[in-house]
């Protein structure tokens, strides 16, 4: 009886260990997630916004190229971007509840629409519904001398308060972020 119980134990243990062993991973992400919140500080846990984005690569394209001017853009690559504030905020200028948005892009060379949209869980802009629209701000884009091989989203601080900055080869663009009173 006790040599059954232990042959069993041994075939059970094979079948487990065999079974983990043949486990399939994926491979690298071409355009791995990423995060940005603000404060940036991971020691500060009273965060006023926190944004996840998937960082495409150029690799000898322009960024014209990839998020066309005039057209809703994913904003990143993969998942839509999604925004978190956790405070009642202004974005931009217009007031937006604290929660957690999809976030949009309409690219322009002189202008750029930044748009939070209401429908999470989206597949980049395939379904993007215009009537889920929370707030659409304008933004400028600057020009840089460094150029961003990688898609980047990050907050800065300037002396009127943070910003989300969205940068990909020589182009930012930046929104203000400010806790509303």
């Amino acid at each position: 009886m006790k040599k059954s119980i232990t042959t069993t134990f041994v075939v059970v243990c094979l079948i487990f260990t065999s079974s983990l062993s043949a486990q399939k991973f994926s491979s690298l992400d071409k355009s791995p997630l990423d995060a940005a919140s603000y404060p940036s500080s991971y020691k500060i846990s009273d965060k006023l916004a926190k944004v996840t984005y998937s960082r495409p690569q150029l690799k000898g394209r322009s960024v014209s190229e990839l998020a066309p001017a005039g057209e809703v853009w994913r904003t990143g690559a993969n998942e839509a971007v999604e925004i978190s504030f956790y405070k009642n905020v202004s974005f931009g200028g217009a007031d937006v509840k604290a929660g957690t948005y999809s976030l949009f892009s309409i690219p322009g060379e002189k202008e750029w629409t930044i748009i939070l949209n209401k429908n999470l869980n989206q597949w980049g802009a395939y379904t993007y519904d215009e009537a889920a629209d929370n707030v659409r701000v304008k933004a400028n884009p600057t020009t840089d001398k460094a150029s961003l091989e990688e898609f980047s989203m990050t907050f800065n601080d300037t002396a009127v308060g943070p910003e989300l900055v969205i940068g990909w080869g020589t182009v930012r663009v930046a929104v203000p972020v400010t806790e509303s009173k």
